[in-house]
């Protein structure tokens, strides 16, 4: 029998979401009694709820789901959004929320830390802290730290850190630094997402990070965004023109094959070609639950050509080996 493991599914701790509304920054958050309207900036504006987020919630849809563990992690805003003062607390409220329900629930929650990756050397404190006392498994990594693109060199020491102790980071979207411009039309979610972790995928690669740190685990959500389709084409330009070859001597190609990419996508196309792109070595089940229902996605893992034996790696033999659960 399969064990199966959503490698992407968010919590919201209650203390966080009162931390957001302290904050005074382009950020801000308004609302009150488990109810917050959080707002980036005047780009892009999301509802919470802090019902939808319930641990009882959460194991309910996992029990009629057929999901034995669920990878959790906060969902954005990230710390680094935060002024300073708040940022290291926020991390420290988040990091904390999920080690509790991993200690309250072992058999069913491994966790994700957050950290406050504005501040490079507190954020490395933090993440020490969070795998020597709290037992988190993984780091959660913005598409850019509050403006800042993820090859800038101050993040080098994060990276090296992350390499050494041997954590998978978790790519996740935040609103796009070019939001303003497909705000409209909930263009936001609907595709800027999915493109803005393609970008900082590919800066990662070709910024070099991942070459200069060849230990270093990357998982990208959604199937790989679009960077997946476009690979062809970045190859080309990388291999036959060499364009955007200053930090690099691999293929990007080359290099992309080392990312996991999880399955959160609603789309049959999409998951297929994840499979077809990545090979089933580099798939991870995940639903991003509670913003997706995880039926919404397994129906679709679930019609994948593929052995039996792939389909467990897939479902969580994948996961258990990468998150050592």
């Amino acid at each position: 029998m399969n064990f199966t493991v959503d490698c992407q599914s968010h919590i919201f701790p209650g203390a966080y979401a009162e931390l957001l509304t302290r904050n005074l920054n382009a950020l801000r958050t308004t609302g009150g009694d488990g109810v917050y309207l959080i707002d980036y900036g005047g780009v892009q504006r999301f509802r919470l709820n802090l019902d939808d987020y319930s641990p009882e919630r959460k194991l309910a849809d996992m029990d009629a789901s057929g999901v034995d563990m669920s990878v959790l992690s906060v969902n954005i805003p990230t710390p680094d959004m935060l002024e300073p003062e708040l940022a290291t607390q926020g991390a420290r409220i988040c990091n904390e929320a999920i080690a509790e329900l991993c200690q309250r629930y072992p058999d069913r929650f491994i966790g994700i830390a957050s950290l406050p990756l504005n501040d490079v050397p507190t954020a490395i404190s933090e993440l020490d802290r969070a795998v020597s006392q709290l037992d988190l498994r993984a780091v959660f990594l913005p598409s850019h730290v509050n403006g800042v693109q993820l090859d800038d060199a101050r993040f080098e020491p994060f990276y090296a850190r992350a390499a050494e102790l041997g954590l998978p980071l978790a790519l996740h979207p935040t609103a796009p630094i070019w939001g303003a411009t497909i705000s409209d039309h909930s263009m936001i979610p609907m595709a800027g997402f999915m493109v803005d972790t393609s970008f900082a995928m590919l800066r990662l690669i070709l910024g070099g990070v991942m070459e200069r740190h060849p230990r270093l685990k990357m998982v990208h959500p959604h199937c790989g965004g679009v960077l997946p389709y476009l690979m062809g084409r970045v190859v080309e330009q990388t291999e036959v023109k060499g364009r955007g070859r200053d930090h690099i001597k691999q293929s990007p190609r080359d290099t992309y094959r080392r990312v996991y990419l999880d399955l959160v996508s609603p789309d049959q196309l999409a998951v297929n070609f994840a499979l077809d792109f990545a090979g089933a070595d580099r798939l991870l089940f995940g639903s991003d639950h509670p913003w997706v229902s995880i039926d919404a996605i397994m129906q679709y893992v679930r019609e994948l050509k593929c052995s039996d034996a792939d389909m467990e790696k897939i479902l969580g033999g994948n996961a258990r080996e990468l998150f050592r659960i």
